[in-house]
């Protein structure tokens, strides 16, 4: 599912709200996951599961073309882990 999908799935389950608001919600929860993770704080979503940010040390890679060594910096990388009720949603049996 996209970004657009998403808006115009929760526009149709909520008529009384205009598409341009439901696009501004969406927008400032994503924003506001971004926000915290940048600032390095983790986000808990009951049920559905927590967003962090982890290190990723630096380490030499490989350009796949011509197998030459390349730097790559550290840096830091979004993680999700599921929580226990998306979990078993998803392990559900039909």
């Amino acid at each position: 599912m996209t970004k657009s999908e998403l808006i115009q799935r929760l526009a149709d389950r909520n008529p009384h709200l205009y598409l341009r608001d439901v696009e501004r919600i969406v927008n400032a929860i994503f924003d506001e996951i971004t926000d915290a993770l940048t600032e390095g704080n983790r986000i808990e979503l009951r049920g559905f599961g927590a967003f962090s940010a982890r290190r990723r040390d630096a380490r030499v890679g490989r350009n796949p073309r011509t197998g030459e060594a390349v730097p790559v910096e550290a840096k830091q990388m979004p993680f999700f882990k599921c929580g226990k009720e998306l979990r078993e949603r998803l392990n559900a049996s039909d």
